[in-house]
This record gives C-alpha cells, sequence and structure tokens, in this order.
C-alpha cells in the first residue's frame, strides 16, 4: 500500500493504493466511504480486492487525513465531483474505472455518474447503503401521492430510518452532540444496532462535525425530479436487508433513471455489508467488474439484472 496527497482545487486528499497483482494493465477500483468514517473503513474489502485490481481509497473532504474546508457550501455535491475526478485522473489517467461508494460515498457516486462530471471515466458503479439523492426524492413524493398500504408501509420504515436526517437539520444540534459525548455514544449505537465494534479513527470528533456539512449542503437536491438524474454507466445496487438508515425498498424502483442495472440483497447491517461481509462485497464487486470488463456473466450476476430505462 502507498499513500501520496492529490491536490484539488481547493483540498488536498490522502489517497491510498494497493496493489498486490504486479500487474500495470490490472484495472483499476475507487471505493469512496461514507459519514462519519475514513477510507480505513475500506480496509479489508480493498485487501481482498487487491488481488485482482489496482485498488484506491481516499479520506473525501472534511474527513481524515484529507482538507477540511470551513465554508458550507464547500462540500456541494459538485466539488465532491470535482474531488472524485481529481483522483480518478490521478490513479487512472488512461482507463476508466469500477467505482464503488458506501453510505455518502454511493450518493457522492450518484451525484457524479448521473451528472457530466466524470464522463468517460467510470466502467461501472457498485452503490451499497446509499441513494441518488434526487432517486430519493421523487420516491418519496410518488409514493405521498399515489398511496398504498404498501408504499405507505414503505415509506413509515424509510422515515424510522431518517431520523438522523431531522437530527442533523436543527441548527447547532449536531455540533452540541458531537463535541458533548455523541463521539463516545455512536459506536455503543452502532455496536447495539448491529452488533458490530468499531474503533473509532483518531479524527473522529472532527470528522463528524465537518461532514454533517454535507447534508446542509446538499440538502435543496431532495426537491429536484429525479428524471434529471440518469446514467449510462452500469449500476449495481447492494441492499442491505437490516439497514438501520436506508430502507432496501427504495432501490427497487430504478428503472427510469439507469440503463442497465443489477440488484442483490445482503443480510446484513449499514455498516455491516462492509466490515463483517467484506469477502461476499468483494466477491460482488469482481464478478461485476469483471464483467464490465469483458469476462462472461456469472448465472449468479445474471440473476440480479433488473429491467432498465434501455430494455
Amino acid at each position: 500500500m502507498k499513500t501520496r496527497k492529490v491536490k484539488t482545487r481547493d483540498v488536498k486528499l490522502a489517497v491510498c493504493e494497493y496493489d498486490e497483482t504486479g500487474d500495470p494493465s490490472a484495472p483499476t477500483v475507487v471505493l469512496v466511504h461514507g459519514y462519519p468514517d475514513t477510507q480505513a473503513v475500506w480496509e479489508p474489502v480493498a485487501r481482498l480486492l487487491a488481488e485482482r485490481f489496482h485498488v484506491v481509497t481516499y479520506d473525501v473532504r472534511g474527513a481524515g487525513a484529507s482538507g477540511r474546508p470551513r465554508r458550507t457550501r464547500a462540500y456541494a455535491m459538485e466539488h465532491l465531483a470535482d474531488d472524485l475526478r481529481t483522483v480518478i485522473d490521478a490513479v487512472s489517467p488512461d482507463r476508466p474505472v469500477h467505482l464503488v461508494g458506501h453510505d455518502w460515498g454511493s450518493v457522492q457516486c450518484w451525484g457524479a455518474v448521473t451528472g457530466d462530471a466524470l464522463g468517460g471515466r467510470v466502467a461501472s458503479f457498485t452503490s451499497v447503503s446509499g441513494p441518488c439523492i434526487e432517486h430519493f426524492g421523487q420516491w418519496v413524493r410518488d409514493r405521498l401521492r399515489r398511496p398504498t398500504p404498501r408504499r405507505l408501509a414503505e415509506l413509515a420504515g424509510q422515515f424510522a430510518r431518517s431520523w438522523y436526517l431531522v437530527f442533523g437539520a436543527v441548527p447547532g444540534v449536531p455540533q452540541l452532540f458531537w463535541r458533548f459525548g455523541g463521539t463516545r455514544l455512536f459506536p455503543v449505537l452502532v455496536e447495539r444496532t448491529e452488533g458490530l465494534t468499531r474503533e473509532p479513527a483518531p479524527t473522529f470528533r472532527k470528522d463528524a462535525l465537518y461532514g454533517m456539512k454535507l447534508y446542509r449542503a446538499n440538502a435543496v437536491r431532495f426537491l429536484r425530479p429525479g428524471d434529471r438524474c440518469r446514467t449510462t454507466v452500469p449500476v449495481q445496487v447492494v441492499a442491505p436487508t437490516k439497514d438501520a438508515f436506508v430502507s432496501p425498498h427504495q432501490s427497487r424502483d430504478l428503472a427510469p433513471y439507469v440503463d442497465r442495472y443489477w440488484r442483490r440483497e445482503l443480510p446484513a447491517g449499514h455498516w455491516g455489508a462492509v466490515c463483517t461481509r467484506p469477502d461476499v462485497l468483494a466477491g460482488w464487486i469482481t464478478e461485476f467488474a469483471r464483467y464490465i470488463e469483458g469476462a462472461p456473466q456469472p448465472a449468479a450476476l445474471a440473476a440480479a439484472e433488473m429491467a432498465g430505462a434501455a430494455r
């Protein structure tokens, strides 16, 4: 593993590269972490993928060893997409990469692949526990406009999972929480909801405080029409069925927004998909990337393919 700093227009990003193949022609996989994590959350998955790929992780702006802009608007999706493009150009200048995001890492990857920021630079995208904000907003509005018992039950389930959004929207409350006990309470919450013991990063309190700017800087995107955010990039969605924050139901209605997509359910929690089932997740990422690179499609992957907009 080697580390370096990559400079964007306004921040320096801490980047790690794993490469056990020794093959300079190996495809590149870029893993993007969520909130309030650092790139270290990907290490178990990265080391497994590095047996076949050139694997890259990085601390997003506001996290870990990367720069921390003070202004909230510096965390808007456009800046995140610019960061991602800069990393991709630095680690794989001549070949599209296979993109994987978890939580807010997935949210920002959706924002990038449904816009113009990464045109031609992404071969595939695997999304784990992080929807496109516009798609999610449309999913909510569709259920409110055409309520049925099933749709209302799905909506109620997601609202129960979204308590942290309300918490984050009240000015000053997140800052008080993280400064006065939240950093000790959060690992306990994760352990009790997922049975997963997490060791917070040394930068955890700063990561949590600065990361809250992601929510405030991008909240208005929830109101945008979902059909304005389409992508031709092949998408694989991994939906943890025990996710305490993101309902697995919302990833079933992506056909209007993607040309081709695959959906797989994993019996794990929000972080469990990455931290307790790295072998499964790495296997699915490998199957998908190899298929997009030209290998035959495995039967299990073929069974996961859903109808897309182009079909």
